[in-house]
């Protein structure tokens, strides 16, 4: 039986690496999967693909907030049969988003494996990743460390300086420019550096 899948941590843990590895294991078996990744994030050098930073890299189908993955795997199953989904940055996902990918787990007997972060530079969870946490029924921790050693689990938002950000929208693309990640008591003391 088929699962939904929800790989979470915070920021710089190699969610996407990851990602390209388990749909590297999948293809290398002649098995057809299908990638995405949300169209609002605007870190790719090229739209549409998925890429590591480490330089691992393959393409991928955009969607936004009203994409129907339902309708769109089942199309696609039809067509040719599929083996794996997955999906990139799974924060940005909407809560319908959330509930079709569960239905295709267990109505079209596909695995759909989700890779993103849970909670944003407030530690308030997003969207996705709150009906994520609730709907899968499997949820793996991949881990990252905080500069001092300690497990990171914490997505702070710095400015050019290294000065923890409070406000502002929930949603700001960003790199290792932008967001560092911390343990708990770093990310309340709002220390980006040792």
């Amino acid at each position: 039986m088929a699962k939904l899948y929800f790989y979470y941590s915070a920021m710089n843990a190699g969610k996407t690496t990851v990602l390209l590895q388990s749909a590297y294991n999948y293809e290398e078996r002649g098995m057809r999967t299908l990638l995405f990744t949300p169209q609002i994030d605007t870190r790719k050098t090229r739209k549409g693909t998925i890429s590591s930073r480490i330089g691992l890299e393959s393409e991928a189908i955009t969607f936004d907030s009203k994409f129907d993955f339902y309708n769109f795997v089942t199309k696609s199953h039809q067509d040719a049969h599929l083996h794996c989904i997955l999906i990139d940055e799974a924060q940005f996902l909407t809560e319908t988003q959330v509930i079709q990918l569960s239905d295709i787990a267990d109505l079209i007997n596909i695995p759909v494996l989700t890779y993103g972060i849970r909670t944003d530079f407030k530690g308030e969870l997003f969207p996705g990743s709150q009906y994520l946490l609730a709907l899968a029924e499997e949820l793996i921790e991949l881990k990252t460390i905080c500069f001092c050693g300690r497990k990171a689990t914490m997505n702070m938002r710095i400015d050019s300086s290294g000065q923890k950000i409070t406000k502002g929208s929930q949603i700001e693309i960003g790199g290792n420019d932008r967001y560092i990640a911390v343990c708990h008591r770093h990310f309340k003391e709002g220390i980006s550096h040792l």
